[in-house]
């Protein structure tokens, strides 16, 4: 049995690219997020459902470019709720990694 390689930690998107994807990033927030709660190595993020759509757009790109992010998406009704999860291998980098999903100026709630 081989063992798969664990993809890098790093991003994909470099300039242009990466500055639109922030800011793609950023509008969806003032849209429709409602709650940024922060458990170590795990963010959630609850949307509104309205949004529904752009969120799961987003993990589908987010996917692509953050191979080594575990997302995890979670829809009722009435809102959105996507778990991000940073490998154990990426501790140092959590806080930066974390701080490109929730609009400058919100503070997640630690449990």
């Amino acid at each position: 049995m081989s063992e798969r390689a664990e993809p890098p930690i790093a991003c994909t998107l470099q300039g242009a690219g990466y500055r639109e994807r922030l800011a793609w990033i950023e509008e969806l927030a003032r849209d429709g997020l409602r709650a940024v709660t922060r458990d170590d190595l795990r963010l959630e993020l609850t949307y509104t459902a309205d949004v529904a759509g752009r969120v799961r757009e987003m993990v589908g790109k987010e996917q692509v470019c953050c191979a080594f992010l575990n997302f995890e998406l979670t829809e009722t009704g009435e809102e959105v709720r996507l778990t991000i999860t940073v490998p154990e291998r990426a501790r140092e980098v959590a806080d930066a990694l974390f701080e490109q999903f929730v609009p400058s100026g919100v503070s997640p709630d630690r449990r």
